[in-house]
């Protein structure tokens, strides 16, 4: 049977509220349930999700059992197993707007020149954050903008789509897996178990530039980011921080910016912002340091 739209929901050990929301936003969508499939992948959750979740309100789901830890393998065996020529990643704690779906399949068509595209991510915090935090809500995948903005240019990267609600042509995403079977080491770029390493969907979305597509962001298209209290925290967003960081720079290695040795004068610059900072900004820049060195250290090896 023919599809316009793969549905993608990668998840380990989900939070079964959240969960639950993801499918009911989806149970709601304006298009058509035959015009869309949806595939649940189970990335090794302890409990299998096939006998806890009830997919048999939509006519075209499947439950996939992938047993290799990590979002980006739970990516590739989604990208295996879809059959439409777009595919929408959603995070089992991305809310859609009702006419998500809908809204994709005219950029997919009006846009036949985007490869990879995204929109805005609002935020729902489980209490309400401090306001020492807005500063790091971009790293918790939070996105707002004014207007629509495409490029084709790798390093044009306000133009890049995150992970949440990520839509993808089949060439794009048949091409990142080639190049994954060429580097292995790319499939370490995003989250596996309680590691928050990052950037497989940034990895993908960039994908699109190698085959002549560009990258996009709408303002059409909208959904929630259900955010639970622990990612609020000091000590996670820090770790979030150092591992996000190690991973861009890694990744823009991969994509051919090589990261350049501070100059004499620079590290004096970055010495003297770095005593001005008040303590707490001072441990997030330190984390960041520490995110750059660490890749720096990979990058060389």
């Amino acid at each position: 049977m023919y599809f316009y739209l793969s549905i993608i929901i990668c998840t380990h050990n989900p939070r079964q509220d959240y969960l639950a929301r993801v499918l009911e936003a989806l149970k709601k969508q304006s298009l058509s349930l035959n015009k869309w499939e949806m595939l649940l992948i189970d990335n090794v959750s302890d409990e299998l999700l096939s006998s806890e979740i009830d997919l048999s309100w939509h006519p075209h789901s499947r439950h996939i059992r992938e047993d290799e830890l990590g979002l980006t393998p739970a990516r590739l065996r989604g990208i295996r197993e879809a059959k439409a020529e777009i595919l929408v990643f959603v995070d089992d704690d991305n809310v859609l707007d009702d006419d998500y779906l809908e809204v994709v399949l005219k950029i997919s068509k009006d846009y036949p020149f985007i490869g990879a595209w995204g929109g805005k991510i609002k935020p729902e915090f489980e209490v309400t954050p401090p306001d020492w935090t807005k500063p790091y809500w971009d790293f918790l995948a939070i996105r707002d903008f004014e207007a629509d903005r495409w490029s084709n240019l790798i390093h044009h990267n306000y133009t890049v789509p995150c992970g949440a609600g990520l839509c993808v042509r089949r060439v794009v995403a048949e091409k990142y897996n080639e190049l994954l079977r060429q580097d292995s080491q790319r499939t370490n770029l995003d989250r596996k178990g309680k590691l928050l390493t990052s950037c497989g969907d940034t990895d993908l979305a960039l994908t699109a530039c190698t085959i002549g597509l560009g990258t996009g962001q709408f303002t059409s298209l909208g959904l929630t980011h259900l955010i639970p209290e622990h990612r609020i925290q000091e000590d996670y967003l820090l770790q979030l921080v150092k591992e996000i960081t190690c991973s861009s720079t890694i990744l823009k290695a991969i994509w051919g910016e090589y990261p350049n040795q501070s100059s004499r004068s620079q590290k004096l610059f970055e010495f003297y912002k770095r005593l001005r900072m008040d303590s707490r900004s001072r441990r997030f820049y330190d984390a960041s340091q520490q995110g750059k060195k660490l890749a720096m250290q990979k990058i060389a090896s």
